[in-house]
């Protein structure tokens, strides 16, 4: 079940971002944006493992 709720979270997070730096179209903030994507994929790919509490 967290499995599920970490895609729709990750869906909604990458929706959020990505509108976002289609706006702003600055590099740096495509970074940014870039490195807390990574961040939030290496967090789901790590809580995979771990049990439902």
């Amino acid at each position: 079940m967290k499995l599920i709720y970490g895609l729709i979270g990750a869906g909604l997070l990458i929706t959020f971002l990505s509108s976002f730096i289609i706006k702003v179209k600055e590099p740096a903030m495509m970074g940014v944006a870039a490195i807390g994507i990574v961040m939030m994929l290496v967090d789901l790919w790590q809580a995979r493992k771990e049990s439902d509490s």
